[in-house]
């Protein structure tokens, strides 16, 4: 028998794409230590219930052993001390009750809905060079970097942008801008309110976000206006919060539905790109005209008890991560005019290895609320053993996919979504989500995170106790989470963004 062991993956017509040659002792030790890292993971997970099977046996064994002189004997001991056994009873129930009282409120996702524009919104890499080109405001170095950073942008030739690009020269106006973000939110809300059957006079708080189109009224007295939402209703307008801001607005909506009872949230996610497009020639400026396009997002949250047999999932946890503090993160993402006086966001070339740092951050809290014993164990002895040893351990990444089962991660660019699949060690499949999302609707900001969500519904692969993981970046510079369990096996609603064109997805995304 041979002593290495080859592998080969086949192309569709039976041809051989490459070979690679492995030791078989290697092969065999790579797979050991697979099961024994899947053995020690079980044994962690399920310790507490092996060591009380023996105890549980020897209490059994007591009991049966019990002549009913001892158990006669045992009730009269109980008579004698009534009053023991009342003020038990009492202190109990009176306990049980403020438990009840005090605790947190669940939040259930009823549904949710995203904007998916009209074909006649869509942009091909041709037209946007093309475009770019007649608008007279690019050199031609500017028009040849953007070419190669949408080549290499993860952005497939079927995402939109808003009406006023498409004309030459464009139209930017104020005007257009509040017609894109009524398009994009009603759009969104439409949907939710027909998939729901909930009428807008239920709705009690109402959370808007967008980061840089903040006109007034706002956004979110927009909605009221449309949809003609009660007087009394609790709105909020988040805006500069960047593309986490989506997760920062579902923190805001479960703290209001802890305190306000018997009632529905909605949280509107949405960045506005009319006005935002930058017409100068300052490189770190031209790269959100590459990424970002339209799109936006409607969520339903409820604090009612009934409607956990209709929702699709149950908010677990929200860690949110902010690195103002420090002036390099604070600048990385940052709104400003160049030297002609023309507005844009300039993406610091330090922006991935501050994305890295809060993400860092964000995780070491977000762990010990979702990672089993198992791999908390081996994070801290890693970590003593790194304080004792210094240089000569390596620090431990815990194995995140034994917390989740599938990932969201903010489709912010190829770069973003390559950084976090290194780090957490994930699979192709773990990141597919995020990749086609960036694909086919390009950087939608802050509601990206539900077009990915939507995505992994559509191919079938929610099961009733999953535990989904949205991760988000924004300026600030911020690294947010959103820990989301499936209530039921989650099909995907009625009009979903990814209705038209699932069969096609996974599709492979060529590397420039």
């Amino acid at each position: 028998m041979s002593s290495e062991a080859t592998t080969a993956t086949t192309t569709g017509d039976g041809g051989v794409q490459n070979q690679q040659t492995r030791r078989l002792p290697d092969y065999l030790q790579s797979v050991n230590l697979k099961y024994v890292k899947l053995g020690y993971h079980y044994l962690m997970t399920y310790l507490l219930t092996l060591c009380l099977i023996p105890l549980i046996s020897v209490i059994f064994i007591e009991a049966s052993q019990m002549n009913p002189d001892d158990i006669h004997q045992l009730w009269l001991h109980l008579q004698y001390n009534l009053v023991s056994v009342i003020i038990f009873s009492t202190v109990l129930v009176f306990g049980t009750t403020v438990y009840i009282m005090t605790r947190p409120r669940s939040i259930y996702l009823v549904d949710y809905s995203c904007y998916r524009g009209p074909s006649h919104l869509q942009v091909k890499y041709h037209q946007f060079m093309e475009h770019s080109r007649l608008t007279g405001d690019f050199h031609e170095s500017s028009l040849e970097f953007q070419y190669k950073i949408l080549e290499r942008s993860g952005l497939g030739e079927e995402t939109y942008v808003p009406e006023a690009m498409h004309y030459i020269p464009p139209r930017p106006s104020m005007a257009a801008a509040r017609e894109e973000a009524e398009q994009v939110m009603y759009g969104a809300l439409d949907n939710l309110f027909a998939n729901t059957n909930i009428k807008p006079k239920d709705i009690g708080i109402l959370v808007v976000n967008c980061s840089l189109f903040n006109p007034t009224p706002s956004l979110s007295a927009m909605i009221v206006n449309k949809y003609k939402l009660r007087g009394n209703i609790r709105s909020f307008n988040l805006g500069g919060m960047g593309c986490s801001a989506g997760v920062i607005a579902i923190d805001l909506a479960k703290d209001m539905l802890q305190v306000h009872r018997n009632t529905y949230a909605v949280v509107v996610s949405t960045e506005n790109i009319t006005q935002n497009w930058y017409f100068g020639n300052k490189k770190s400026m031209l790269i959100p005209n590459c990424l970002f396009r339209v799109g936006g997002s409607a969520v339903l949250l409820s604090n009612k008890s009934s409607d956990k047999r209709r929702a699709k999932y149950k908010l677990v946890h929200i860690v949110r991560t902010h690195r103002g503090a420090d002036d390099k993160a604070f600048r990385c993402v940052y709104q400003e005019q160049d030297d002609v006086g023309k507005t844009g966001v300039s993406l610091s070339k330090d922006l991935m290895a501050i994305a890295g740092g809060a993400l860092k951050t964000n995780i070491t809290t977000l762990g010990p609320l979702v990672l089993p014993v198992s791999e908390q164990l081996l994070f801290f002895c890693t970590l003593v053993a790194k304080k004792l040893f210094t240089a000569k351990v390596k620090p431990y990444i815990p194995d995140f996919k034994l917390a989740f089962d599938h990932f969201c991660i903010h489709a912010g660019g190829r770069a973003v979504i390559d950084e976090l699949e290194k780090n957490l060690q994930l699979l192709p499949v773990h990141v597919e989500a995020s990749r086609m999302t960036l694909h086919r609707f390009g950087n939608t900001s802050s509601s990206s995170i539900w077009y990915e969500l939507a995505y992994t519904e559509a191919k079938g692969r929610i099961r009733k106790g999953n535990r989904v993981w949205q991760i988000a970046f924004g300026s600030g510079f911020k690294c947010n989470s959103a820990v989301w369990q499936a209530l039921r096996n989650v099909k995907p609603s009625p009009n979903s963004p990814w209705e038209d064109c699932i069969h096609r997805y996974p599709v492979m995304v060529i590397e420039a």
